[in-house]
C-alpha cells in the first residue's frame, strides 16, 4: 500500500514538473527544491512515532495474515487431548476383554476336564455294570433225554444245554459257576425223576453243602425245587452235586435246571 502512495506521488510530481515547463517552465533550481520537497512527502524524518505506527501496523499485519493460527493449535492440542483419553480408555477396555478371555479360557478349561472326567465315570461305570452282568441258566442234556445216576458216592452235575451265561462265570464242561467279584448272588435248582429212585441235588458253596431238592415216592414221577441267596468273595465257587443212590431224568422238556445271577455287588 505504502509502495502505491509513492507510485502516485512521483507521477504527480512529474505531471507537474511537465506541465510548469509547458506553461514557461521552472528553473533547475526551482525543479530540484520541487523533487527534494516530494521526496520529503514521500520520505518523513524516522520518528518515534512513525516507528511505533509501523509496529502496529506490522502486528496488524500479522494478526490480518495469520487470525486462526492459535485456535487451530488450541483446536488441535484439545483433539489430541480428546485422543490420548479415547486411547487411554481403549486400553482400558483392552486390558478388560484380555481379562474376561482369560476368564472364559479357564471356564472352558474346567468344562473340558469336567467333561473328561464324566467321560471316563462313563467308561468306569459302564465298565462296572459290564462286571455286574452276571447271569447264567443251563439244564443237563443238550440233546436227548435220559438219566443221571445212581452212583455210590456225590458227583458233580455238568449241565451242559447253556440257556444264558452272561459274564461267562459258569463253566458248562466242569459245572461250576465262579465268582466274578464280591457280592449277593441267587441260585436256583429243580430235580425231575421217576418214582422207585430218590431224586436227590444239593448246591454246594465251595465244599460246603447250603441247600437241597430231594422227591421220593415208589412210582409216578419226581420233582423238587430249592434256591438261596449267597454270599460270595472273588473265586468262590458254587455247583450242584448228586445224592449219593440218587439218579435225575432230563429231556428236551429241560426239567432239571441249575441257574444263577447277581444280585447286587458288596465292596
Amino acid at each position: 500500500m505504502k509502495a502505491l502512495v509513492c507510485i502516485l506521488l512521483l507521477l504527480e510530481t512529474f505531471v507537474f514538473v511537465v506541465q510548469q515547463q509547458v506553461d514557461g517552465g521552472l528553473n533547475e533550481k526551482e525543479i530540484s527544491q520541487q523533487i527534494s520537497s516530494e521526496d520529503g512527502r514521500q520520505n518523513p524524518p524516522q520518528t518515534d512515532t512513525l516507528r511505533a505506527e509501523a509496529s502496529t501496523d506490522r502486528q496488524q499485519y500479522c494478526h490480518r495474515c495469520f487470525p486462526d493460527i492459535h485456535a487451530a493449535l488450541r483446536k488441535l492440542a484439545a483433539t489430541i487431548i480428546e485422543q490420548k483419553e479415547n486411547i487411554r480408555e481403549l486400553t482400558t477396555t483392552v486390558t478388560e476383554q484380555k481379562e474376561n478371555i482369560r476368564e472364559l479360557r479357564n471356564d472352558m478349561n474346567k468344562i473340558d476336564e469336567e467333561i473328561s472326567n464324566l467321560t471316563l465315570s462313563q467308561v468306569e461305570l459302564r465298565k462296572e455294570n459290564r462286571d455286574r452282568e452276571i447271569a447264567f441258566s443251563a439244564a443237563l442234556w443238550e440233546s436227548g433225554d435220559g438219566y443221571i445216576g445212581p452212583f455210590t458216592t456225590e458227583i458233580t452235575l455238568t449241565y451242559k444245554n447253556v440257556f444264558t451265561n452272561i459274564g461267562n462265570a459258569y463253566n458248562p464242561i466242569t459245572g461250576i459257576f465262579t465268582a466274578p467279584l464280591k457280592g449277593a448272588y441267587m441260585f436256583r435248582i429243580s430235580a425231575y425223576g421217576h418214582g422207585g429212585t430218590a431224586a436227590g441235588v444239593s448246591i454246594y458253596k465251595n465244599e460246603e453243602r447250603v441247600v437241597l431238592a430231594y422227591a421220593y415216592q415208589p412210582q409216578n414221577t419226581l420233582n423238587s425245587s430249592n434256591g438261596v441267596v449267597l454270599i460270595l468273595k472273588v473265586g468262590d465257587v458254587v455247583s450242584v452235586r448228586l445224592w449219593p443212590n440218587a439218579r435225575i431224568y432230563d429231556s428236551q422238556y429241560n426239567r432239571s435246571t441249575f441257574s444263577g445271577y447277581l444280585l447286587f455287588p458288596l465292596k
